[in-house]
């Protein structure tokens, strides 16, 4: 397995309106579609926290629709961390 197949995680905080509005189920949505396993949950500054793991193509995809001004709410800005995946993730929930 080369480097591009072996699995990453993506931790990414995104700023904005994203609270309240269906932001974690579209989130969820799309990493489903995706194949990633992880989570998108509310933190209590207002962002929401998603962390995903799966390939680092379809990660970057969720990180692409994150910024694409085509999810619920307001994007303001969007934090991301990569490393690699630490697996223990099932599926992708709304926390």
């Amino acid at each position: 397995m080369n480097e591009q197949e072996s699995p990453v995680r993506l931790a990414a905080w995104v700023h904005g309106q994203v609270q309240g509005v269906g932001f974690r189920w579209w989130t969820r949505s799309r990493a489903l579609e995706l194949g990633l396993t992880g989570f998108a949950r509310n933190l209590p500054d207002g962002r929401v926290e998603v962390v995903a793991e799966g390939s680092r193509d379809h990660c970057a995809q969720l990180l692409a629709a994150l910024r694409s001004g085509t999810s619920p709410g307001r994007v303001d800005q969007v934090v991301e961390r990569w490393s690699a995946a630490k697996g223990g993730l099932d599926g992708f929930a709304e926390r």
